[in-house]
Order: C-alpha cells, then structure tokens, then sequence
C-alpha cells in the first residue's frame, strides 16, 4: 500500500457483490487507494448494530470493477462491524475518509437510523474519520435487489465530487458525516444543496401477518411524501419533491438543542 497516497476505505450495506459498491469504488480510485470492505452478504436495515452472532471473518475476494481486477474483503458482520473489522485488523493506519455506499435506495428522513448505510457511516465517524454516506433513490422498490437496470454513474460521479473535497479540506466542526442522497434520474449536471434531516417519516412502517400473532409477521414499508407533507429545506423536500441532490450533515452528537437548564427546571416542575 502506498503510505503517501491519501487512504479510503469503502464499504456499504447491501453486500460485497453489490453494483452500487463497485462503482464507488470505480469513482474513488482516482482519488487515493481505495480498501473495499462490506458484509459478505445483504445486510441492509441493520443501522450501527453490532450483532453477537456475526462471526467476524475477512476473505479476500477478487473482483472485476471496471478494467481492473480489484481484492475487495468479505467481511462477516454488519455494515458497522466490516468497518470496525476494517479499522483494526485489516488497515495498516486509519483511513483519511470512509464512504458507505453506494446505497440502492435513498435514505431520508426520521428513519436513517435504521440504515446500514448510515450507520457504517457513523461507526467510521466514531473512529475520528471523515465519512461520507451515499445513496441512490430507487423507484421500483427494489431495496434489496441488485438490479442491473439500476444505473450509478450519477450517484458515482457525486461520490468522487464530495469525498474531492472531504480528501482536501477535511470537515467542518461537528459535522462527522455527510449524508448524500441522488435522486432516481439525475444526471452530473442536477444541482445538490445542503439540507437538513426530515422530521416526518419517509419510510412509513406495516405489518403483514396470517393468522394469529404467534405466527409469522413481517415489516414492510411505504414511502410517504409530498409537497405538503416534507417541509422545504429537508432531504426528503430536495429529494423527492424538487429532485436535487440532497447533502446532509449529520452530527455524532445526538443531543436535543434543548437548553439544559430548561430541562432542568422542567423535571424538577420548577
């Protein structure tokens, strides 16, 4: 490895084999050594988990990305956990930025916990490294496919434009992540803005269940927007309702904006 050239490491959620990855990977490497990293197999929806029963491997696995033949690593785990694994036992120093993506389906709104894309993310931010995470919006609903009519040239070409920047200047103070969602369709001339993270749910939950409640149910999602319903200056607003790139910085720190003493003053019913 290349000690003078800038270090990404790049993972996701939906997998080694993802499309999405190896076009981020594709768009990075003209930017520094790029060390792929990802679940062995789809793990979307996991957030930051660090699940137990992960058994943590890493095998190398070559892969066809583009023109050139590139050993990526399988990793046994979460999106969280490949990074960890990463960090740690597979780097020889910290990487100088970390993207997740990138993502088949967008990632807005109320429910980015949730998103294995943002929690590799924010697992990477933890370490004290610049991260980005970025996703593409799909409109079959076709989350967990790899559908190859899914095109990520766009998604990629805006991958390299930020993480050029990251690469550069580093981020602002408590920005830990930017949190890049390309709408279905746009193209490298589409223009991004800097938004904040929706309140209001984007991916609204049901239930799906036969018989009674011992038998099996599963969660399922609808996808709830609008004009009147994202309010102007969220992601969900830039994405879905004026179809720009929506950029996003999220913070680590999970605090209310409450003032303390206000809460304070509150629990005592002072």
């Amino acid at each position: 490895m290349d000690s003078e050239r800038k270090q990404i490491l790049l993972t996701n959620d939906d997998g080694i084999e993802s499309p999405g990855l190896w076009a981020a990977a594709e768009a990075l490497s003209s930017l520094g050594f790029v060390t792929v990293a990802a679940p062995r197999q789809q793990f979307s929806g996991a957030g930051r988990s660090h699940p137990i029963h992960s058994d943590g491997t890493i095998s190398p696995r070559p892969l066809q990305i583009g023109h050139q033949i590139w050993t990526a690593y399988a990793v046994g785990g979460s999106p969280a956990q490949a990074v960890v694994f990463a960090v740690l036992d597979l780097l020889p120093r910290k990487p100088d930025l970390i993207v997740s993506g990138i993502n088949y389906g967008e990632n807005i709104g109320s429910s980015i916990t949730s998103s294995g894309t943002v929690g590799a993310a924010l697992e990477g931010a933890a370490f004290d490294i610049p991260a980005m995470a970025v996703s593409l919006q799909i409109t079959d609903g076709n989350y967990l496919g790899y559908s190859t009519e899914v095109t990520f040239e766009t998604a990629a070409y805006f991958t390299q434009l930020f993480a050029r920047r990251v690469l550069e200047e580093g981020l602002p103070p408590d920005v830990h992540v930017l949190k890049i969602d390309v709408p279905a369709g746009a193209t490298p001339q589409t223009p991004w803005r800097t938004v904040r993270q929706a309140m209001q749910p984007y991916y609204v939950p049901r239930t799906t269940r036969s018989g009674s409640l011992e038998g099996p149910g599963l969660i399922g999602y609808d996808v709830v927007y609008g004009p009147g319903i994202s309010q102007p200056g969220t992601d969900a607003h830039a994405l879905a309702v004026d179809r720009v790139v929506s950029v996003a910085p999220l913070s680590l720190d999970m605090t209310s904006r409450i003032q303390l003493e206000q809460l304070d003053s509150f629990l005592r019913n002072e």
